[in-house]
């Protein structure tokens, strides 16, 4: 009985986190004006030509490459320097070891417009102002990444290290060979995060572009909301072919994300 409830729970959850964006399809793919119908519609119609408009009638392409270029080379970023400061954190012993490692957490606590101010100031003196750099550079690393590559090496048999010492492997490339392979949950989970952060990101590119051609999808998105206020199949349309991409990562991270939370063991630290 209990399992059943249990599954009966669940289903009544997803099915009240996916209704808004299946609300979302059937306004965009319905007939103009099936927002404001009553009683509502609940059945999608599936016409596609609110998506070859804004797709063929706005510089759409142009803006989800830009998405796409940014977030695929902040993720390159984070999780390169998330494993590399996660396995020194994990690993190495130095001084202030643990004292790094808390004050990597104590970041994670700064809400992101706290350092607005001095990340423009430093892109300005750095001449990164409107460029892709300028939109990379100030999330090329992670507190959550490293946190999570940090806790996930940590779990690593010091055996598997002392082997690879034994065989004269160093410290790089055990690290490319060995640990990362190994902490593909965190891998996933990194660039789960990091892609939903990149892909969302709206304040950082509005202080930061001054050129359309530079523009993210939701920096465009919000635009877009501006010169059609009313026409929501419109809105509706664009609002998903922004969303796709993370669904599509999602879909291809989640097995591994669950790994991560539910602890991502590989074996008994000796």
């Amino acid at each position: 009985m209990m399992k059943w409830l249990t599954y009966g729970l669940r289903a009544v959850a997803a099915a009240l986190m996916a209704a808004p964006i299946y609300w979302v399809f059937v306004i965009a793919t319905g007939k103009r004006g099936a927002a404001y119908s009553i009683p509502p519609v609940w059945r999608p119609l599936f016409h596609w030509a609110p998506f070859l408009y804004v797709w063929t009638h706005t510089p759409w392409s142009r803006y989800v490459l830009n998405s796409v270029f940014i977030s695929t080379s902040t993720i390159l970023l984070v999780v390169i320097t998330s494993a590399l400061a996660g396995y020194a954190l994990a690993e190495l012993k130095f001084p202030g070891n643990s004292l790094y490692f808390y004050l990597t957490l104590g970041v994670m606590m700064l809400p992101q417009q706290a350092l607005l101010v001095p990340q423009y100031v430093v892109m300005y003196h750095l001449h990164l102002l409107n460029t892709y750099p300028g939109l990379i550079v100030p999330f090329a690393a992670s507190t959550s990444g490293i946190f999570l590559f940090r806790q996930f090496f940590m779990k690593l048999p010091v055996s598997y290290r002392e082997i690879a010492r034994l065989e004269g492997v160093g410290t790089l490339t055990y690290l490319r060979r060995v640990a990362v392979p190994l902490a593909r949950p965190a891998v996933a989970t990194t660039v789960l995060l990091t892609f939903i952060s990149s892909w969302n990101q709206f304040q950082w590119p509005l202080i930061m572009t001054v050129s359309p051609q530079l523009q993210p999808i939701e920096l465009a998105l919000s635009h877009y909301m501006q010169a059609y206020q009313s026409h929501w199949r419109d809105l509706t349309s664009a609002a998903l072919i922004a969303l796709l991409p993370i669904l599509i990562v999602f879909a291809f991270t989640q097995r591994h994300i669950v790994s991560a939370v539910a602890g991502g063991e590989v074996g008994q630290k000796d």
